[in-house]
């Protein structure tokens, strides 16, 4: 499982997502109860989602994490605009190393609202 999690999310960008993502509060007034599911683990299975087209509820168990948990995380960090902020400074990155290719750039009314009253 640690190989599928470091492909998926490589130390690079689990480096920059560290960055970006909210700190966790774990609340047991109690004690006990089970540990908190691994943010890097929760974070691979969450591209795995995107990038296989599987739904939450076919996440193979390999990750760690149910997918009731996974789908909670990226339900947090959704609503925090962890993703907004983690591709910024992917942005950012990859522009401090000259590494963007600003001739494939397209910007659509999706994307930026057009001026009122045209020009």
């Amino acid at each position: 499982m640690t190989d599928l999690v470091e492909r998926l999310v490589p130390d690079e960008l689990w480096v920059l997502f560290r960055r970006v993502v909210p700190p966790t509060e774990v609340i047991r007034p109690q004690g006990g109860g089970r540990r908190r599911a691994g943010d890097r683990e929760a974070l691979a299975a969450i591209i795995f989602v995107a990038t296989s087209g599987c739904t939450w509820r076919q996440l193979p168990p390999v990750f760690g994490p149910s997918w009731q948990t996974v789908y909670r995380r990226f339900a947090q960090w959704s609503r925090a605009r962890v993703w907004a902020r983690l591709h910024r400074i992917i942005l950012d990155e990859l522009g401090a190393r000259g590494q963007l290719d600003w001739s494939r750039c397209a910007i659509d009314s999706v994307s930026l609202r057009a001026a009122k009253g045209g020009l």
